[in-house]
């Protein structure tokens, strides 16, 4: 990545009215069949102008082709019964029906392959794919074969790891891990968590990325960050460990949040997606608010690792919104590009 500052998303975009319901997030496809593959297609492609036409330099799917950031994966595995379902704490904050570990897991095919291939082919640009973390699959199951949280993270571990040899092999640049449970469950994140996450990018040569957010902006979420305090302090439990890991990329959240800026300096070394935008809101920032995170952000990275992102996905937003939103970032990156010149 040769641009300074280059802008990327954490990962989800709005999906289109035609593919699932506006604004809802893990909404049910409206379309069935050849329909729906060759409309998570035309979504996706959409995903890709959108950015481009606002500016982005890494590019990524929104996750169109994607119902759930977790699930979506799991359906495509063997030993996971999705009929057999059980109500479990989702990392302590909601209750959800969740499908059951049965039996041994494995993947018997490639699972996002043709999807990041098809990404591939709509543009020149930097690409990037993001995967479950190995933590946040186990804790959105109901696990009756390993009974073991760990063993169960390493069975992913390795299934992810195949995974992303495969994504790697048809062009994704930057293979990014999402691991939200790093936030919660701190002593597992540092006993086994930050491991299973470097079994899962085990021999990539693309860049790999871990990304720690405070979630979507549903209401279980934001009700939890009301309990979180005057400093949400989270990340420095984990980022001792990830610095001193293979992983080469960590994105966190910052815009309108309560995360000391500082917290950076713990992973100082490694690239960092700081998230400028806040997905928790429909506002839509300025180019110099964006700027001004960037500006505090610069303080613990050095510009060189620095790339600008948004706090989480933005899926629950409308389109419009999170049109304006992807503009507000670029042309805040702009700003502080240009003073770096200058």
């Amino acid at each position: 990545m040769t641009t300074l500052l280059p802008t990327t998303t954490a990962g989800s975009l709005p999906k289109p009215a035609w593919l699932a319901q506006p604004e809802t997030l893990w909404s049910p496809w409206r379309l069935e069949g050849e329909d729906l593959i060759t409309g998570k297609q035309d979504a996706l492609r959409l995903a890709v102008d959108d950015q481009r036409q606002a500016g982005i330099d890494i590019v990524g799917d929104g996750e169109q082709t994607r119902q759930h950031f977790v699930t979506t994966f799991i359906e495509h595995l063997d030993g996971v019964d999705f009929e057999q379902r059980e109500t479990v704490r989702i990392r302590n904050r909601y209750d959800a029906s969740v499908p059951t570990v049965v039996g041994a897991v494995s993947r018997p095919a490639p699972v996002f392959v043709d999807d990041a291939r098809f990404l591939r082919a709509q543009t020149r640009q930097p690409i990037k794919w993001t995967l479950p973390g190995p933590m946040t699959m186990i804790d959105t199951l109901y696990d009756a074969h390993y009974r073991s949280r760990e063993k169960l993270a390493w069975e992913f571990a390795c299934i992810l790891n195949q995974e992303a040899r495969e994504l790697e092999a048809v062009g994704v640049d930057i293979i990014q891990f999402d691991e939200p449970a790093f936030n919660v469950f701190f002593d597992e994140a540092n006993d086994w968590g930050v491991a299973t996450l470097e079994r899962a990018a085990q021999g990539l040569k693309a860049k790999t990325a871990v990304h720690i957010c405070y979630g979507y902006g549903i209401k279980a979420n934001t009700d939890w960050k009301k309990t979180l305090g005057s400093e949400w302090r989270q990340y420095e439990q984990t980022f001792p460990n990830l610095q001193a890991s293979t992983i080469d990329i960590v994105s966190l959240e910052c815009q309108n949040s309560r995360v000391p800026m500082d917290l950076i300096e713990l992973i100082r070394g490694k690239t960092v997606m700081v998230g400028a935008i806040d997905v928790a809101t429909d506002r839509v920032e300025t180019a110099e608010e964006v700027a001004e995170t960037l500006r505090n952000a610069l303080r613990f990275v050095d510009a060189d690792k620095l790339y600008p992102a948004t706090n989480c996905g933005m899926a629950p937003l409308s389109r419009s919104v999170a049109q304006g939103k992807l503009h507000a970032l670029a042309a805040g990156a702009a700003i502080v590009r240009a003073e770096l010149s200058a």
